[in-house]
């Protein structure tokens, strides 16, 4: 069973910058899909980003943080990170990983759907001056 440890959440002022870490354990990432949700309390998860597997290395965003965050993996450090650059207040909730042991993202369109079969316990992000 994929273990997930995410990382890196905190406050941050409007037009801050934040890079969340998803360590993973127990798995090969490289052949997995990797993505990044959000939770806000009373709403439902919001896909954010998602890579496919190495071999393809296909990205997706949310329309609402595109040209803002970035998600890359580190397959030596079984690592994926989402680096978050020009916050907004609506960018405030809980962030989680997670992956798709068939190491491709499900999407709609282009957005990546909050659909995956392991996740991490979440971070919170935070974005208020």
């Amino acid at each position: 069973q994929p273990q997930l440890m995410e990382s890196g959440g905190g406050l941050v002022q409007p037009g801050g910058s934040l890079r969340l870490s998803c360590v993973g354990s127990g798995f090969d990432s490289s052949i997995y899909a990797i993505g990044w949700v959000r939770q806000v309390p009373g709403n439902g998860r919001e896909g954010v980003a998602c890579m496919s597997k190495s071999a393809d290395g296909k990205t997706y965003y949310a329309d609402s943080v595109k040209g803002r965050f970035t998600i890359s993996r580190d397959n030596d450090k079984d690592t994926v990170y989402l680096q978050m650059n020009s916050l907004k207040p609506e960018d405030t909730g809980v962030y989680y990983c997670g992956t798709d042991y068939r190491g491709r993202c499900i999407v709609v369109g282009d957005t990546p759907a909050p659909r995956y079969d392991n996740w991490g316990q979440g971070t919170q992000v935070t974005v208020s001056s």
